[in-house]
């Protein structure tokens, strides 16, 4: 299995300027061809490491979270990855592999791991291997509520959790689901949607989740609020609440993308409260 990640370098200048990205008041979209060196941060507490923020709260848009792609050379990482005690984490690895070490318990992850990190843990990342470390990193301020208390810390790989397909689907639609739906402990789910060639999404979601789609692999025909685009490996859809969105699988592989929602939780009432 192999999953996509920002390519980075730069075009050459025989590459016309024109492209696909789009910022609207619904959505985003961030191809792949425009996350280049350029637009790569360097991160306070990492070493020998950039990231790509391609997702980050904005107000009036999606406002729940960040999302990264992080890429780490050979000894490089962080004994401080996060600046914010009541931020959690969730890591997706697309490649190399990475010492990930949660409250003193080590963890080595490689393509396809996938790791939660609640909020206030102590811990850190390393890449041990020769090879660059690429993996995704979703950040997101965790929301307690009454009665409930915290998740834990849990490592796990996509070859590990099997796929639920969808109701009546014919199973070419289907979720692989980390965390399971009714554990109400979770505030936010990052779960993998896989849609084989010619499945779809039925009708245009319509709902109250925030999302970030980061495509693993595969192409579709994705509609965003009233527009349909095309869409491939390492593009990314950052939808508001209510965006309209269904999805067409094309090609002949597989059409699997990295699904942020925020789940679980009463909506705050009130104007800037």
């Amino acid at each position: 299995m192999s999953y996509a990640f920002p390519p980075g370098g730069l075009p050459g200048q025989d590459v016309s300027p024109d492209g696909a990205a789009v910022f609207t008041d619904a959505y985003a979209l961030i191809p792949a061809i425009t996350m280049r060196d350029i637009v790569t941060s360097f991160l306070p507490g990492w070493q020998a490491t950039r990231a790509w923020i391609i997702a980050r709260p904005l107000s009036g848009f999606a406002e729940t979270f960040a999302q990264y792609a992080v890429e780490v050379e050979p000894g490089g990482g962080s004994e401080t990855p996060e600046p914010d005690a009541q931020a959690q984490a969730i890591l997706f690895i697309a490649s190399g592999a990475m010492r990930l070490t949660i409250n003193g318990q080590r963890h080595d992850l490689v393509a396809g791991g996938y790791a939660y990190v609640p909020a206030g843990a102590d811990w850190s990342v390393v890449n041990l291997g020769t090879d660059v470390l690429q993996f995704h990193w979703v950040r997101k301020l965790y929301l307690p509520a009454p009665g409930l208390g915290a998740p834990e810390a849990f490592v796990t790989s996509d070859s590990d959790v099997a796929p639920t397909p969808m109701p009546d689907c014919d199973g070419v639609w289907a979720t692989t689901r980390f965390v399971a739906p009714d554990d109400l402990r979770h505030d936010c789910h990052v779960n993998i949607v896989t849609f084989q060639p010619g499945g779809l999404i039925p009708f245009a979601e319509t709902h109250v989740m925030e999302h970030g789609l980061y495509v693993l692999q595969g192409t579709a025909r994705y509609l965003l609020n009233k527009d349909w685009v095309d869409v491939g490996p390492g593009d990314f859809m950052w939808l508001r609440a209510f965006c309209p969105q269904a999805c067409v699988a094309t090609g002949d592989e597989p059409f699997r993308y990295l699904l942020y929602k925020d789940v679980n939780r009463h909506p705050k009432l009130g104007i800037g409260l």
